[in-house]
């Protein structure tokens, strides 16, 4: 489930600002093929790669890569005009195809063996938080997953404090409801549309990366 949560989260994020983004599984896709991308050509044929860096990276790669995707589909629908559903589903058809290319061209490069190996990255990943805490029975119950399953949870936390606590919060959540009388009160529309739908790709493209690099 922890894939979804990031999804349904960034989406969470884009509905607020009024769009709907039928994409979001094209951009998981372009997360995760641009994370793995990222550790990978870090990671092949350095014989001594950080996994700290190579971690960075792909948190990097992933949430610039799945926020491009929510540009394209911004630019399309906000400043285009086009319809939402369509290019939506248009951009899930790109991502996949883009992910399947490129993981296509990775796994060449890799030996052709069906194995794409970022084994430093995908430790640090995969670390039990548990094993660095030791916590007994405690430990076990709850901390016996990767980080990015904390994360997924905290950063939804965060977004449901962030959209019903804060003045941008509510000034996001307005423009949803009703943007003519948003923009009467001096907000600025495209702005925010723009910030939210590429900001809730890039968690969403989370969800790719953590379904690649851990699951």
């Amino acid at each position: 489930g922890i894939p979804l949560l990031f999804g349904s989260t960034g989406e969470i994020l884009t509905e607020k600002s009024g769009n709907l983004n039928l994409g979001v599984p094209g951009i998981m896709y372009l997360g995760g093929i641009a994370g793995l991308a990222a550790s990978f050509f870090y990671e092949f044929n350095n014989p001594n790669p950080s996994a700290i860096v190579s971690v960075l990276l792909s948190f990097i790669a992933a949430f610039a890569a799945a926020a491009l995707g929510g540009l394209i589909y911004s630019f399309l629908t906000i400043t285009l005009r086009a319809n939402q559903n369509v290019t939506g589903l248009t951009l899930t058809i790109f991502g996949g195809g883009v992910a399947n290319f490129f993981g296509g061209s990775l796994n060449t490069m890799a030996g052709g063996v069906g194995q794409i190996s970022v084994a430093t990255a995908s430790g640090l990943y995969r670390a039990n938080v548990n094993n660095f805490t030791d916590l007994g029975v405690f430990g076990r119950l709850f901390l016996s997953y990767g980080f990015m399953v904390y994360l997924a949870i905290a950063i939804a936390i965060v977004m449901s404090w962030f959209l019903n606590r804060t003045r941008t919060g509510l000034n996001l959540r307005s423009i949803g409801e009703n943007p003519a009388t948003a923009d009467a009160a001096g907000i600025n529309v495209t702005r925010y549309k723009y910030v939210a739908t590429c900001v809730g790709a890039g968690i969403s493209g989370m969800g790719g990366l953590y379904y690649t690099m851990d699951y």
